[in-house]
């Protein structure tokens, strides 16, 4: 481990964590040292050690920025968030757990006091342990797994913690074997009653029962299969298949991955740099709360002349709004200027009718920033004003530029 570390790094805390992998051990280590400002910085590193040849990786590296949140998950561990990323972390003992809660905190609380935020001369030397993250892919894995997720990569933890029921298995592996199957076969020649025939072949049973399941996964299954669709040069919209599509993601070229979904996993992270926004596609979703975020997201891919793949379940509404707002901020458009260039190159783009009225709002903010010498200052406090009106049961039903020199919006609202 003290290999691993800078000299002039400290280790203030190392937490034995539970691991579904019984050939290899789990350490949250949490790593401290005086910054270019002379105030004490942390970060947390997942560190695997291999019984078998007492080798050890890093698998994580997190940074404690002063936006950072720590959660208790009620299932013997917590989680810790901090720029739009979550990692869990489930130490063996309450006394570890104890002594990790209270080390992060202190860490936290500094962090805090001292305004840490990423872009900043802050943490610049967490890149020295970034680059070094070299434990197998699936430890790698394992220190990002998500909750709630729904849709998991072959080789998720959580497939190896939970102890799912007969039927649960059975549709796990149709799902698998039909997304094989699905992909070797000449679709325009098949039916679906010869796919299935070819499924109960590879999995040597009878599936009537699935029947109607079998039958529901392939519509899904086929809504997935197009291309991500290229919506401008380093952007391009899609959906869970192009996300678990490797061979396409490399040949397309991209490298930044936007997961606008609650339910669908990062399929291969430490391969990508993902970010997530982990919504469901509801009408009670506030999206536009996150459009700053993934715009910014976006335009670092930009900057690195990388491409972004945006993607949701299907493509069609949360990611598609969120390609269309970046569209509005980064080249200047109306809503619906951008919405008609998104759905010209992306035909099944239809966001909820919710979104559709954010995007709506998103445009009145983005005229109120550019209506007269609106500072960030300002465009961040009316950003604000939108979303407590509407958390307080007020639609904004229209906006415009304000009168008299001043660069407000004027508003009006209906109360639901």
């Amino acid at each position: 481990m003290f290999t691993l570390l800078r000299p002039e790094d400290n280790i203030r805390l190392a937490v034995r964590l539970e691991s579904v992998f019984p050939q290899c051990t789990r350490y949250m280590v949490v790593v401290s040292t005086n910054g270019r400002q002379d105030t004490e910085e942390s970060v947390v590193l997942g560190m695997d050690f291999s019984p078998s040849d007492s080798s050890c990786s890093i698998g994580m590296v997190l940074p404690l920025w002063s936006d950072t949140r720590i959660h208790l998950d009620g299932d013997g561990g917590f989680s810790v968030s901090t720029d739009n990323k979550i990692h869990i972390f489930k130490p063996v003992s309450v006394q570890a757990m104890w002594s990790a809660l209270q080390s992060l905190h202190k860490a936290c609380e500094v962090a805090h006091c001292h305004s840490y935020f990423p872009g900043s001369l802050f943490l610049t030397w967490v890149s020295y342990y970034q680059s070094r993250v070299s434990s197998d892919q699936a430890f790698i894995n394992e220190w990002n797994a998500m909750q709630d997720v729904l849709s998991h990569r072959a080789d998720s933890p959580v497939l190896f913690s939970e102890v799912p029921t007969e039927r649960e298995r059975t549709e796990r592996l149709i799902k698998t074997r039909l997304r094989e199957i699905m992909t070797q076969k000449d679709l325009e020649n098949v039916t679906s009653k010869d796919i299935r025939t070819e499924l109960e072949m590879q999995m040597v049973c009878n599936l009537r029962e699935f029947k109607e399941y079998i039958d529901n996964e392939m519509i899904i299954i086929l809504g997935q299969m197009d291309r991500p669709s290229e919506i401008f040069e380093h952007v391009y919209l899609g959906s869970e298949w192009n996300a678990s599509n490797l061979e396409e993601l490399q040949n397309t070229g991209v490298q930044y991955i936007l997961n606008v979904t609650r339910e669908i996993d990062n399929f291969f992270p430490g391969l990508f740099e993902y970010h997530n926004i982990r919504v469901y596609d509801e009408e009670a979703t506030d999206l536009l709360a996150y459009w700053n975020d993934t715009y910014k997201f976006i335009s670092r891919a930009k900057k690195a002349g990388a491409k972004c793949l945006v993607h949701c379940k299907m493509g069609v509404s949360r990611s598609a709004s969120t390609v269309i707002a970046y569209a509005m901020k980064e080249y200047g458009w109306d809503l619906k200027q951008a919405f008609e260039y998104v759905k010209e190159r992306r035909a099944v783009t239809k966001p909820n009718p919710s979104f559709m009225r954010q995007l709506e709002e998103y445009q009145g903010i983005l005229m109120a920033s550019c209506s007269g010498g609106l500072t960030t200052f300002h465009l961040v406090t009316y950003a604000s004003l939108v979303v407590c009106l509407r958390l307080r049961g007020w639609r904004i039903v229209h906006m415009g530029s304000g009168v008299g020199g001043y660069a407000c919006a004027t508003m009006h609202l209906h109360f639901l």
